[in-house]
């Protein structure tokens, strides 16, 4: 668009425009219509359809506020010659308006005023009804955005698809998806419109597509969603919309296996599954010939897929012709031969076409210890034990020591189970001697595998344990590969933990290993916290900030206390009359001599009128008394 290349902006929008539903990419596609369509004179019709086109996409993205105003703005921008045609531009307003107050949107407020305020502008009286109409909604809607900020908090959107790492932030990214996807589904706006309910979580998962696209499980749910909601349509009698969400969800696997996931056969099987469940058998078969025709792939699980799918949609005789194209192609394992083999006996009852695709796998995979365990599996399921003891002989004398493990263990369990004593015991001796330096020391073992049975052993885990008895474990030229069968017990089972006693630690104080502190008892590497009464009485006291000064040194405090030189007797030059008491002695003295003096005499109350009561003698100059006493004479 920057060098004025719409021919090829013209490609890309129809490559990319409707699969990516990115708010970004929505914008820029208007913006490019804006420019390009402008000289047209039916602009206006085109830039309204592409509108309308945006926002049916992209309308209930949390942040598609600015193409909501941008198209109100739009529609106000028209020119209305005639009362006709401003009141269709009024409605016109209206709607849009009205649609974008109840979607759960950024900045919903600052929407919800420029609807009042456009409301208010037309007619006041009807504006009051009609805002009342949309109150309840638009409360819904804020709720709702509310909720959506929290339950995608902390995730990113603009990260690209790749292959899966396993990384944390990824799986934390993933659930945090689930989370959000998970909440949509819950019908948070609990509207009873299911179109509008799948269009929200369909675009939930397309979001999540665009950074988790590498991710087959994303694919799958979404899919399976579309499917469920098709079905519940088809259930209610909407055919209609059944086949529109059936259609859609096609779409949807369609995506995945030419796009991102064309190599992984769970969303291949899927999706042959759903086109079987809708009766398009054509269909599916294309899917799994597509696969099948993909390089560099181990097509052994798609041909088993096929085989069972052709057996469904059309008879055991299609799935046979499956099963040859599989022999003929190198790049299939043993595992095609089990499966058809298998097939045959269950479904078509023929026990003679098993026994011979059986045989016919022996001969190119005789090495394949899984292999030879299922075609032994079979034969015992048959109790035939003729066949199963030389299919055991036929095998053995073949197969690598390091592989055969397993097999004289199966081989063990059958004479066990069907055998006599001898036989048992024949086979215990070759076994012994085929593994005899890995054997050395630990012959009890083989004991140990006759008289077994499933989890039951006839030792003790201890016991097995000091012989040497080891569960299976698969490593190349070890004693653990020729001591087969069963895992024993957890060794935390074996015995319990002996008891010692131990300190009660609740009564001790714990160590803080922090230096330089003041105020508490220190010790090399830490120190250890004051007693409770005293931090009590810590937190009570004011912090050390509120002491300002001043600071005494105490060492030059204590210094010049020693050096002090205080004199015995007073200086001399003085009479003694004069310097008075030293220190105050004296006066202290005769303070103490005056109280003593005073001490146990009542003071007389306030409420004392008689003189006689008094016990202190009256002054000989006391002019007030001799005046009464010269009236009363």
């Amino acid at each position: 668009m920057k060098h004025k290349n719409y021919e090829q902006v013209e490609k890309l929008f129809q490559k990319c425009l409707i699969k990516v539903l990115n708010i970004d990419l929505w914008k820029c596609y208007l913006s490019y219509v804006k420019e390009t369509k402008s000289s047209l004179q039916n602009f206006r019709d085109k830039m309204l359809q592409a509108y309308e086109f945006a926002l049916d996409k992209v309308g209930v993205d949390f942040n598609s506020y600015q193409i909501w105003m941008d198209f109100v703005n739009f529609l106000k921008s028209g020119d209305a010659v005639g009362s006709y045609a401003e009141n269709r531009k009024i409605i016109s307003i209206r709607k849009v308006y009205q649609r974008a107050v109840v979607t759960p949107i950024l900045n919903l407020e600052a929407m919800w005023r420029e609807y009042n305020a456009f409301e208010q502008s037309v007619n006041k009286t009807l504006a009051k009804k009609l805002i009342d109409d949309k109150t309840r909604d638009y409360m819904n809607a804020r709720r709702v955005s509310k909720e959506y900020e929290a339950i995608t908090r902390g995730l990113v959107k603009g990260n690209p698809s790749v292959p899966v790492q396993g990384s944390a932030d990824e799986t934390k990214q993933l659930q945090i998806w689930k989370k959000y996807i998970a909440w949509e589904k819950s019908n948070p706006l609990r509207t009873e419109d299911t179109a509008l309910l799948t269009k929200r979580v369909v675009y939930a998962y397309e979001q999540c597509l665009q950074t988790m696209g590498f991710h087959p499980n994303v694919w799958c749910e979404a899919s399976l969603y579309l499917e469920q909601v098709s079905q519940k349509m088809m259930d209610k009698g909407d055919m209609q919309a059944s086949k529109l969400l059936g259609d859609e969800a096609a779409s949807m696997y369609e995506r995945a296996v030419t796009g991102l996931m064309k190599h992984s056969m769970l969303l291949y099987f899927a999706y042959a599954d759903f086109e079987e469940g809708r009766m398009k058998f054509q269909k599916a078969n294309e899917i799994y010939e597509k696969f099948l025709a993909l390089e560099n792939i181990d097509p052994t699980l798609v041909y088993i897929q096929y085989m069972k799918f052709a057996r469904r949609s059309e008879s055991i005789k299609e799935s046979r012709g499956i099963f040859k194209r599989a022999r003929d192609d190198s790049r299939t394992n043993f595992h095609i031969f089990i499966s058809a083999a298998l097939m045959e006996y269950y479904c078509s009852k023929d026990k003679a076409v098993a026994f011979k695709i059986f045989e016919l796998g022996l001969k190119k995979h005789t090495n394949e210890t899984e292999y030879v365990l299922a075609y032994v599996d079979y034969l015992s399921h048959l109790n035939d034990d003729n066949n199963t003891r030389v299919l055991f002989e036929k095998v053995l004398s073949t197969m690598p020591k390091d592989k055969a493990s397993e097999v004289w263990g199966k081989f063990l369990e059958f004479e066990t189970t069907s055998g006599d004593l001898a036989s048992l015991v024949k086979v215990e001796n070759r076994k012994r001697e085929v593994y005899k330096e890995d054997l050395e020391g630990h012959e009890t073992s083989v004991l140990v595998d006759r008289y077994k049975y499933l989890d039951l052993f006839p030792c003790t885990p201890l016991e097995l344990k000091i012989m040497g008895y080891v569960g299976p474990a698969k490593q190349s030229g070890s004693v653990p590969n020729i001591l087969s069968c069963v895992a024993i017990q957890d060794e935390q089972s074996e015995e319990k933990p002996v008891k010692f006693p131990r300190p009660d630690t609740s009564q001790m104080t714990p160590f803080k290993p922090t230096a330089g502190a003041v105020g508490v008892h220190s010790v090399p590497g830490g120190v250890f916290p004051v007693p409770p009464v005293a931090a009590h009485l810590m937190t009570m006291l004011p912090p050390p900030s509120c002491f300002q000064g001043p600071f005494v040194m105490v060492e030059d405090f204590i210094r010049l206390t020693l050096e002090c030189q205080i004199p015995d007797l007073p200086p001399s030059g003085l009479p003694e009359a004069e310097l008075g008491p030293v220190n105050g002695v004296e006066g202290i003295e005769d303070g103490m001599e005056v109280d003593q003096q005073k001490r146990g005499v009542k003071r007389p109350g306030a409420d004392h009128e008689s003189d006689d009561e008094s016990s202190v003698a009256p002054p000989a100059n006391d002019i007030y008394r001799s005046r009464q006493q010269k009236k009363v004479h």
